[in-house]
């Protein structure tokens, strides 16, 4: 997610302003974003496991394309990642090397601050990059494996937990790192009754598309590792807090890949 000018508090957003800004800013799409403040802000992380649904089922595609052109589960595999990485500009990647830096650099919350907003990559960001990809082309390789659905059920169940992660994130109580940028602009916008409703919207959309694949054991497998990767999510939402005071647009992309990641690997497992 990239840092922008924080907006100033106006009338309430219509649903279609806040899936403009959702997918304005959490992808590449031809989407443009028509408000810039915090009611719009509100509604677009409301509506931020739209736009992953999108994702994932565009990553599902490619996958599978791959897969019945006997590409092979790697390929398939390969195809998935690329597709978030490309229809996000790799941001949240970018964001998830930033914030393990800054964590991994042990410094004062406003020095690690200045870390991460760097340009470059350092040690920690790169291993962090290099793991984290493997392990996610390793567990959509063995879900492919399994058949084009269950791959599917796997990018879309990581695409959808991603954002959700990101609405949890930007619920009221949860300040902002610093005075600007796209997290101060999201930060604590949603309300927590809301935050919560969405997690187990996501949570239940998760099941049901788990149970097309799976029937009631899919639903079952599918539904928890969402509702884990968001606890990934959220343990990882109070360590930033702890060390940064709050979150960054670092910090979201952080949360996106680790939530995303989570939950794609429990699908693989049991």
């Amino acid at each position: 997610m990239t840092d922008t000018a924080p907006p100033s508090p106006v009338s309430a957003a219509s649903p279609l302003d806040g899936l403009r800004f959702a997918f304005g800013t959490l992808t590449v799409l031809p989407v443009r974003v028509t408000r810039w403040d915090r009611a719009a802000a509100r509604g677009g992380m409301l509506c931020a496991p739209v736009a992953g649904l999108v994702v994932g089922l565009c990553a599902a595609a490619l996958g599978g394309a791959l897969l019945l052109l006997g590409g092979g589960p790697l390929l398939a595999a390969i195809g998935s990642a690329v597709v978030p990485a490309v229809l996000t500009r790799g941001l949240h990647l970018d964001g998830l090397a930033d914030t393990a830096d800054g964590l991994g650099s042990g410094k004062p919350a406003e020095e690690a601050l200045r870390i991460m907003k760097r340009s470059d990559i350092g040690p920690f960001g790169v291993i962090t990059l290099l793991f984290a990809l493997l392990a996610q082309v390793a567990a959509l390789s063995g879900l492919y494996a399994a058949g084009w659905a269950v791959g599917a059920v796997g990018a879309v169940v990581a695409a959808v937990t991603a954002r959700g992660a990101l609405t949890l994130a930007s619920r009221a109580g949860v300040p902002a790192a610093r005075p600007e940028g796209l997290g101060a602009a999201v930060a604590g916008t949603v309300p927590v009754p809301a935050a919560v409703g969405c997690a187990a919207l996501v949570a239940a959309g998760c099941a049901a598309f788990g149970s097309g694949a799976g029937g009631p054991y899919g639903a079952l497998h599918a539904g928890l590792a969402a509702l884990l990767g968001l606890a990934a999510g959220e343990l990882l939402l109070r360590h930033c807090r702890r060390r940064f005071g709050g979150v960054t647009g670092d910090v979201f992309g952080a949360l996106a890949e680790s939530a995303g990641l989570t939950a794609l690997v429990l699908l693989t497992l049991g």
